[in-house]
């Protein structure tokens, strides 16, 4: 693409495909997500891997939400037998206590298998990601690097692909986790009892809604906060390939100033998005504790009328445990997994960004080492895309003949070096004369 000489000048082309990414405003909460969808064709590959993670997942979960019918049977069959005889009543204790054994045994072999495939998985989909938009981006014209600076790229490849990490690796694992322990244990409740369960579900429901809605401005900070530690990577990554030059004109407290007020610019950002989720934690924390206490002064008062065992008491307020437990993880994880999609925009805008420099349907062949080919220039003019007000090339005619030795001379800043990047084809031609 870039080899082909220019032998015959092309009409000036739209640079909107290589500008710099703007942020996408959200304006429903069904598009929180969707821009992990981009994030599919990079785990298709993997099936076999997440089939694995969700089996041993369901088999943890399964494995925990069997211990709060285990404490049932300790505490009605163990603590509370009709036996008068201590040492009978140990046994039995004994005897109940060691259904723990297995379910420990479960929990810990499934947790374990559980976290190696999620994290592999997160390690294996960033490192795809990674390499996809870093190849993509090598393919770029450096019209596309005028336009988006280095160290902005930079930013998406390492802080971006860290979030992305994060979530596929931990938090999305976590969050289904938790989500079937959430089914689970309302089922459990469901059937051990059907009216404490539907209070509980009444004020998770209170807290829910309003926490997915809150999750939103979540995501507008994350991203907001993607795009400023970007900005100071930018500058230092601008600053540092140029150092010579900054110390030639001793610019380094202007620089460090600069660096210091867009690196300023980065922590107010995370401050706000911090502070956000830290107050939609706060808030589902509450609704769960609310209902808890409530699940559990509704036990109670059944225990004392008679109505339920002190065992099955036990068992109930466990499941609300986990009920809402699970609650307050998921909103946790919600924050992380709005950050990602933040992240994975930014990624999936790099990968859609099209060069300029387009291969024409026919390109011409280059002739071999010592042939020669004419390169002509004729009423050309060129402007560089990040300066789009000013000429660098007027109305430019130039024949160079096969085998034919030519130099060009001029100051610094006369366009010697633009016409060789224009004959490379680095650049397309702004303006051709009719």
């Amino acid at each position: 693409m870039t080899g082909a000489p220019l032998i015959q000048t092309q009409t000036s082309r739209s640079s909107t495909a290589t500008s710099a990414p703007a942020s996408v405003e959200n304006t429903s909460s069904a598009r929180t997500l969707r821009p992990l969808a981009a994030l599919l064709p990079f785990l298709a590959p993997y099936k076999k891997q997440i089939a694995l993670a969700l089996l041993f997942l369901l088999l943890a979960a399964a494995a925990t939400l069997a211990l709060p019918a285990a404490i049932k049977s300790v505490v009605d069959h163990g603590f509370a037998a009709d036996v008068s005889d201590s040492a009978e009543r140990l046994a039995a204790v004994r005897r109940q206590f060691l259904l723990f054994i297995p379910l420990a045994l479960a929990i810990a072999i499934f947790t374990s298998a559980r976290f190696f495939m999620v994290t592999w998985l997160g390690e294996r989909v960033t490192a795809d990601l990674r390499a996809a938009v870093y190849s993509h981006v090598l393919q770029q014209s450096p019209q596309f690097f005028e336009t988006l600076k280095t160290g902005e790229v930079l930013s998406r490849l390492t802080t971006d692909t860290t979030v992305i990490q994060t979530a596929v690796g931990s938090s999305i694992s976590m969050g289904l986790r938790n989500t079937v322990l959430f089914l689970g244990g309302l089922t459990m409740l469901v059937i051990t009892s059907p009216r404490l369960m539907l209070i509980v579900l009444a004020v998770i429901g209170l807290v829910v809604l309003p926490a997915v809605i809150f999750g939103r401005r979540v995501r507008k900070l994350s991203r907001a906060s993607q795009d400023r530690i970007a900005d100071s990577s930018a500058i230092a990554g601008e600053i540092l390939n140029a150092i010579p030059v900054v110390q030639s004109f001793t610019q380094q407290a202007h620089e460090s100033t600069r660096f210091g007020n867009a690196n300023e610019q980065a922590f107010k950002t995370s401050i706000r998005r911090t502070g956000a989720r830290s107050l939609l934690t706060a808030f589902v924390i509450i609704g769960v504790f609310a209902s808890l206490l409530y699940g559990v002064y509704s036990g109670a008062q059944s225990v004392i009328a008679g109505r339920i065992s002190l065992g099955e008491l036990s068992e109930s307020v466990l499941y609300v445990m986990l009920v809402a437990s699970s609650v307050a993880v998921l909103a946790e994880v919600w924050g992380d997994i709005v950050r990602a999609a933040g992240a994975t925009e930014r990624l999936m805008e790099l990968l859609a960004t099209r060069s300029d420099i387009v291969d024409p349907e026919k390109p011409r062949t280059l002739p071999r080492a010592g042939g020669g080919m004419k390169v002509e220039f004729d009423h050309v003019t060129f402007r560089y895309p990040s300066r789009p007000t000013h000429v660098v090339l007027n109305d430019l005619s130039l024949a160079i003949e096969p085998g034919e030795t030519a130099a060009l001379v001029g100051p610094s800043g006369a366009g010697k070096t633009t016409i060789f990047q224009l004959a490379l084809r680095f650049y397309d031609v702004t303006e051709v004369a009719s």
